[in-house]
């Protein structure tokens, strides 16, 4: 079984910075593909950054974040990072962290459905 515990979430100003943290545990692999998405209140989850468990580590993000967030990943402490730089208010949500036990290539990175394993999610709260 995997588990996977975030943290670093809390109550940040507009323009502000947090680093998310997600710590794998239980059956888990350096070659599984993981993913942060966000759902905000009365909104759908949706997908903020992915990134391979290759040795290339590629990573992909929401063409909203684009510029202002990175996902990274440190295999020897089985932990994958989201920082987050110049937060917007519209970017309150749980933020979830997602493990796939296999590749997953185009559209699929961004599906709910593709991955097999959640967290409990972070609170991030941004305030104007």
């Amino acid at each position: 079984q995997v588990r996977l515990v975030e943290s670093g979430g809390g109550l940040v100003q507009a323009g502000g910075s947090l680093r998310l943290s997600c710590a794998l545990s239980g059956r888990t692999s350096s070659s599984y593909d993981m993913a942060w998405f966000r759902q905000a209140p009365g909104k759908e989850r949706e997908f903020v950054a992915h990134i391979s468990g290759t040795t290339t580590d590629y990573t992909y993000l929401a063409n909203s974040v684009k510029g202002r967030f990175t996902i990274s990943r440190d295999n020897a402490k089985n932990t994958v990072y989201l920082q987050m730089n110049s937060l917007k208010p519209e970017e309150t949500a749980i933020y979830y962290c997602a493990a796939a036990p296999r590749p997953t290539y185009g559209t699929r990175r961004y599906a709910v459905e593709n991955y097999d394993y959640w967290g409990q999610g972070t609170q991030v709260t941004v305030s104007s």
